[in-house]
C-alpha cells in the first residue's frame, strides 16, 4: 500500500501509514518496511529521520540482528531475488547516509562516511559523491585525485557511462577553482556515532592501520576549534 501511495505522490501519507500499521506486520517484513521508509524520507526531505533510521540499521548489522551470522542474505528488487553480502549492505547504507549528510551541508561528516563505504565495498558512484564533498570543502586537489580514479577505471563501476559523465562534470568544477569554504562553514561530527562506526569498520573492513589518516585530520581540526 505504501509503495502505491508513493507512486501516487502521497509520500507523507505513506510514511504515516507505515508507522501506524507496521506493528501488525511480521518480523520478517520489518526490514523491507525500513527500506521503503528510507526512500520516503529521502523523497520528502525528512533528513533527520532518514539519518536516524540508517544509523539504526547499521547498528543492527553490527549487533548481528540482520544477517543472523551469515555472510549473505536474500534481497528482492523489482520482483527479482538476489544475494547481498554484509559488506555490500553496509556500503549501501553508508552511501545513503553520506548523501543525507550532504543534503544538510555537513560535508565533513559525509566525507568520512563515504571514505568508510569505499574501504568496505568501493564503487564509482560513491567515489563521485566523495569528490563532490571534497569540492564543497575547497579541497580541489583531493577531489581531482578521487575523480581521476573513476575516469581511469581504477574503481569498480567506472565503466558505467553515467559515472564517467558525472566524474567529468565534477572535474570541470574543480578546474574552475572555486574559493574554499571558511572554517565556520564546516559542521562538526557526531562523536557517538563515529565511535560506533569505528567498531563496525574493525569488524568488516580490510585490515589496515588502527587509525585512519582522516580521523587524525579531524582530531587536529577539533583541537583547533577547542582553543
Amino acid at each position: 500500500m505504501a509503495v502505491v501511495m508513493k507512486q501516487l505522490d502521497r509520500s507523507e501519507e505513506a510514511i504515516e501509514a507505515i508507522k501506524s500499521f507496521r506493528c501488525r506486520c511480521s518480523k520478517q517484513a520489518q526490514e523491507s518496511l525500513d527500506n521503503v521508509l528510507i526512500d520516503l524520507y529521502k523523497k520528502c526531505g525528512r533528513l533527520d529521520e532518514q539519518i536516524e533510521l540508517l544509523k539504526r540499521k547499521l547498528r543492527l548489522i553490527y549487533q548481528g540482528e540482520v544477517f543472523n551470522g551469515k555472510p549473505t542474505k536474500t534481497a528482492r528488487s523489482h520482483g527479482k531475488k538476489f544475494q547481498v553480502s554484509v559488506k555490500q549492505e553496509i556500503s549501501r547504507l553508508l552511501g545513503n547516509l553520506g548523501w543525507a549528510y550532504m543534503q544538510k551541508s555537513n560535508y565533513l561528516t559525509a566525507e568520512v562516511i563515504y571514505r568508510k563505504a569505499q574501504m568496505i565495498d568501493p564503487d564509482a558512484n560513491k567515489a563521485c559523491n566523495l569528490g563532490l564533498c571534497l569540492i564543497k570543502q575547497g579541497r580541489f586537489d583531493d577531489a581531482g585525485s578521487v575523480l581521476g580514479d573513476v575516469l581511469q577505471g581504477k574503481i569498480p563501476g567506472s565503466e558505467d557511462d553515467k559515472a564517467k559523465n558525472k566524474a567529468r562534470e565534477l572535474l570541470m568544477e574543480v578546474k574552475a577553482i572555486q574559493p574554499p569554504l571558511e572554517l565556520s562553514d564546516i559542521v562538526g561530527l557526531d562523536d557517538e556515532f563515529f565511535n560506533g562506526l569505528e567498531l563496525l569498520m574493525n569488524a568488516y573492513a580490510p585490515v589496515r592501520s588502527k587509525r585512519l589518516p582522516i580521523f587524525e585530520e579531524i582530531s587536529s581540526f577539533r583541537d583547533q576549534l577547542a582553543c
